[in-house]
């Protein structure tokens, strides 16, 4: 890294800071801060929403998987595959709905629908889970840095933490969001310039693609992975992945967060149906950018001596820091950066608005004042850039075992919201009941049963938390409220505008499912 690299770099990380400053102006309220005064964008809150899904993490580790790992290649399309489809669920039944009533923590509709105690295990979860996993990946794109940026590793965790923390609690959502967009330009600009420069130095995009093995360019596993060993398994990403989606993108509080600061339902809806379509594209150029990589990879002995056996995700970093020259490594490397903070400012903030309006708001009167979130922003940062620091020392199992966590509670969390806006005769106690019965199969089979793939623990949870909620409730004679309900005369003349773009991403998803099968 010359000095000229180090000015690029500075200077990007003091401009996210100077911008929050001036989007920070004028907030007064937890709309202001949270929100964004539900006056912003689509095509902003669609970008930013995607560029939380597009970690450093997933930057060094896609390409990796399809260059060196093992078991690597093109499956990794599978993860995309039901995208489409739950972001149709998403637009139909959670966010208009959410919407209407005008909250801000996605968890607020639990309590007006079943009372406070499913409310509180709910956003506790998220709290916990989002805080471990973000404290994870923190540290996961920190380690990657250090060697690349030749840093010392307490350094880059305190630069990518501090940076976030101080632009994230000036300028709220808005910073968030707006500096996401310029972190994802930014980003698609040096994965583009990447694979344009390898295509370059082996000499042209059929030279990558001939460099690759084999077995490594088939895109599809048809293993079920109910019991078969199926390593990525075609059919739970497809159906287990239908469900995660639509309890990701549709219930945690960090993307639906966006979702409510959109001018309105109409522009939400975009935001999603943007995700919807740019994803897999984004996903292809991940890939690309793996099978180039690995192209210099093998004809370039210096690059290849520097990366371990044991550690294919140096591989980008690497290729960056020795292969492209000055100026360009400084944009590949604020990239990173850019992909790791845009990460981070998203948990802290919906980490943030949940403990505000989950916890703090029920015993703090002026509840609508922006300090107390800015200070409990400040109190997340401090706590996940911690958590970074001792991560290391936690066992790989431990690791990937806060991974699991989420999935087995996010097809119980969808069922809560799902069972709460379409039937009325469920009750708090059965609710409660069905999400532990959802979340305790899941958590036997992870305990019992290393067959059963973990992505199918999302469709098992919400199906046996919604039938168990359902089936307990069938004497009940008391109806909730019916404003916490939609009814399908009127969902039916909601979404009349929208049924060409619902049958569009249909169509989409089988390109999709098409391309996928053909390769």
């Amino acid at each position: 890294m010359t000095t000229i690299d180090w000015i690029i770099i500075i200077g990007y990380l003091l401009g996210l800071v100077g911008m929050s400053i001036y989007l920070g102006r004028g907030q007064t309220s937890q709309a202001d801060y949270y929100v964004g005064n539900r006056n912003i964008p689509w095509w902003a809150v669609g970008i930013s929403t995607m560029a939380t899904q597009t970690s450093a993490i997933s930057f060094i580790s896609i390409p990796a998987f399809v260059a060196l790992k093992d078991g690597g290649g093109l499956t990794w399309l599978q993860y995309e595959l039901a995208v489409p489809l739950a972001m149709i669920l998403v637009m139909v039944f959670l966010i208009p709905f959410f919407r209407k009533l005008e909250l801000v923590s996605v968890y607020e509709y639990l309590e007006l629908r079943f009372g406070p105690s499913v409310r509180n295990l709910i956003s506790g979860v998220f709290l916990l889970s989002r805080g471990l996993a973000t404290g994870v990946g923190l540290y996961a794109s920190a380690i990657v840095l250090s060697v690349a940026l030749d840093l010392p590793l307490w350094s880059t965790i305190l630069m990518i933490g501090v940076i976030t923390i101080i632009y994230d609690t000036i300028g709220g959502i808005s910073a968030v969001i707006y500096s996401d967009v310029i972190q994802m330009v930014v980003l698609l600009g040096g994965i583009i310039v990447c694979i344009f420069y390898a295509a370059a130095e082996i000499g042209g995009f059929g030279a990558m693609f001939t460099a690759m093995p084999a077995e490594r360019l088939t895109a599809t596993d048809f293993s079920t992975g109910l019991g078969d060993g199926g390593a990525v398994p075609f059919w739970a990403f497809l159906f287990g992945g239908f469900f995660l989606y639509a309890s990701y993108y549709g219930t945690d509080q960090s993307q639906v967060q966006r979702g409510l600061s959109a001018k309105s339902v109409d522009e939400a809806k975009k935001a999603l149906m943007l995700n919807g379509l740019a994803r897999f594209p984004l996903t292809v150029l991940y890939i690309l950018l793996g099978i180039a990589a690995f192209a210099v990879y093998q004809s370039t002995p210096e690059l290849s001596s520097a990366i371990p056996a044991d550690k294919p995700d140096y591989l980008i970093p690497e290729y960056i820091l020795l292969m492209l020259p000055t100026g360009l490594r400084a944009l590949l490397f604020a990239a990173l950066l850019a992909a790791a903070m845009s990460s981070l400012d998203s948990a802290l903030n919906s980490l943030s608005a949940s403990t505000m309006r989950d916890f703090v708001s029920k015993w703090k009167q002026d509840s609508d004042q922006i300090h107390l979130g800015k200070i409990t922003t400040v109190i997340w940062g401090i706590l996940v850039t911690g958590f970074a620091f001792i991560v290391g020392g936690i066992s790989d199992t431990v690791i990937e075992a806060i991974n699991k966590i989420g999935s087995a509670f996010y097809g119980p969390i969808l069922a809560a919201f799902l069972v709460g806006i379409l039937t009325r005769k469920v009750t708090t106690r059965t609710m409660f009941i069905g999400i532990v019965a959802g979340v305790g199969f899941n958590i036997t089979l992870w305990l019992t049963s290393a067959n059963i793939y973990w992505m199918w623990w999302n469709l098992f949870g919400c199906v046996l938390t919604g039938f168990t909620a359902w089936i307990l409730s069938i004497s009940n004679t008391t109806l909730s409220p019916e404003k916490y309900h939609i009814t399908f005369q009127g969902l039916l003349e909601r979404e009349q505008a929208w049924t060409s773009r619902y049958l569009f991403l249909i169509g989409y998803f089988l390109a999709i499912l098409a391309v996928v099968l053909i390769l």
